[in-house]
């Protein structure tokens, strides 16, 4: 007698850990860059080169790449562009983690500062936050059939499953040109920008998947022109296009996440060859989880009727689609400018960051903080430009009924709305709307049988059971218990006792008469 099993694929996270870290180091201007006379603005970008895993942690080499706006008092053009990088190396410690493993390294800006030491030196800090993880695919076997000639009862359970169909990374190229309007002056050189992404959506259809949103485009360029104006330009452009995916279809389970990678942005000459139009060019890095929902009938218990049966099982922890649900909450908050005076509002931008997540009842509390950042006019020479940023914690309970603690979810967070106004020289008020979504999965624990063992009855067991008996139905029994009892088919249970159904009460007599 053989068992017929049924692959069941699955992904996990196998083990994570989290670290962060401080950068710090002091940046020489190089000698073609004018003196600085006051800093305006900042931003910092960290880069992953190389991830060597071993015995039980895993180092990452990168670098920070980082982004300096500055005022000089020198002749010539009077707003400045440093750019540098900040090479790292940092041991993570991740229990579990074999050289031959594949490990992913995300890292995060915490915090950036930057400060002047001196006119031609500065000096750099920065907070990094790096998540390292081993995800892997495995297969659990199921068993579904019996194969043999052995006479034997066996009952199925059905389990409604979500199966991973489909698990890789792929990239997603976008290609935008945007042209500047008419009363906007030339570009002779762009000195700041930011790229983010709102409403971002991922369709299944048949063998590809469909990825539509908004691309937020800030650019403060200097124009030509003999005092070189400083200009503001921002829009938003909707784009789509499609992935290729081979064995996906429409009615699929996605979970994909994105994640923007390399940028480049550049001024470019329009039909008259002035430069008027900006090229925009974007790499969005996709994690893509697709699953597929099935119900299956899996063989729980075997017993023997004319040989003894015995089984060897194991646990296993199967899934099951428990909800797909999002939320939204709103901030407030008010950012005060230390020093200066703000004349006008430039631009402003958000950022999640998701720092704990515990499940309660009927859902998942989330805690963590908006990190938003303003940039705006001072008005005064040596530093017309300023930027502001504030710290506004939040909680929320995204709702998730009949959630439990060992249920599967990765809740997604971004700013879906921000708003900033100024209320007078010095303070701002800010408001936004996040918003939270997530897959979740609810842990189904199951014994899979793995094995079945074959052997004669024993003859002095069986000896002990009566050829007929009249059974009296116990609190719990039910068809199968006793059948398994008296090594008697469950059919003949039903045929000798006329029942209709499989439903017994307490107290009910049955005939059961041992060899049929």
């Amino acid at each position: 007698m053989e068992l017929i099993k049924r692959n069941i694929h699955m992904d996990r996270t196998r083990v994570q850990a989290v670290t962060q870290f401080t950068l710090e180091d002091d940046v020489n201007l190089p000698e073609n860059r004018p003196d600085i006379a006051a800093l305006n603005l900042e931003k910092g970008e960290i880069l992953v080169d190389e991830i060597r895993p071993g015995v039980d942690s895993v180092t990452v080499r990168g670098r920070l790449n980082f982004v300096v706006l500055y005022h000089t008092l020198e002749e010539g053009s009077n707003l400045v562009v440093l750019e540098g990088k900040l090479p790292f190396e940092e041991k993570i410690n991740i229990q579990g983690v074999a050289p031959a493993d594949t490990v992913t390294v995300d890292g995060e800006v915490e915090d950036i500062t930057i400060n002047m030491i001196n006119s031609r030196k500065l000096n750099i800090q920065c907070l990094i936050t790096m998540t390292a993880r081993v995800d892997e695919l495995y297969d659990e076997e199921a068993p579904v059939g019996i194969q043999g000639d052995e006479k034997v009862e066996y009952r199925r359970m059905p389990v409604n499953l979500a199966q991973i169909a489909i698990c890789k990374n792929d990239i997603f190229r976008l290609k935008e040109e945007v042209a500047l309007p008419s009363n906007y002056p030339n570009i002779f050189q762009i000195l700041w920008n930011n790229v983010s992404l709102g409403d971002v959506e991922f369709k299944v259809m048949e063998e590809k998947i469909t990825i539509s949103g908004d691309i937020h485009l800030f650019l403060l360029y200097e124009g030509e022109g003999e005092d070189h104006p400083c200009r503001c330009f921002e829009t938003t452009l909707p784009f789509s296009g499609v992935l290729e995916c081979h064995g996906c279809r429409e009615g699929m389970l996605p979970d994909i996440r994105y994640r923007l990678g390399q940028q480049e942005l550049t001024a470019r000459p329009d039909f008259d060859g002035e430069e008027r139009n900006v090229s925009l060019e974007l790499v969005l890095d996709i994690a893509i989880r697709i699953y597929e929902e099935e119900r299956l009938e899996i063989i729980s218990d075997i017993y023997g009727v004319s040989r003894e049966i015995s089984t060897v099982s194991h646990r296993a922890d199967l899934r099951r689609l428990l909800s797909r649900v999002t939320g939204k909450t709103k901030v407030t908050d008010h950012i005060r400018v230390s020093g200066g005076t703000v004349l006008q509002l430039l631009h402003s931008e958000g950022s999640v960051a998701l720092e704990q997540q515990e499940t309660v009842e009927n859902g998942i509390q989330l805690q963590g903080s908006v990190l938003v950042k303003v940039m705006y006019i001072t008005g005064e020479d040596e530093s017309p430009y300023g930027s502001a940023q504030a710290q506004i914690p939040y909680q929320y309970t995204l709702e998730v009924p009949d959630i439990a603690a060992e249920d599967m979810g990765e809740v997604h967070a971004e700013v879906e709305q921000l708003q900033v106004t100024m209320l007078d020289g010095e303070e701002m008020d800010v408001k936004a709307i996040l918003s939270f979504s997530t897959v979740v999965f609810k842990n189904v624990p199951v014994e899979l049988i793995s094995q079945v063992n074959v052997s004669e009855l024993d003859s002095g067991k069986m000896s002990g059971l009566p050829g007929m008996v009249i059974y009296m139905v116990k609190d719990g029994d039910n068809l199968w218990n006793i059948g398994k009892k008296y090594y008697v088919p469950v059919d003949t249970l039903r045929e000798l006792n006329a029942l209709e159904s499989d439903e017994l009460k307490t107290g009910q007599k049955l005939l059961i008469v041992k060899g049929n």
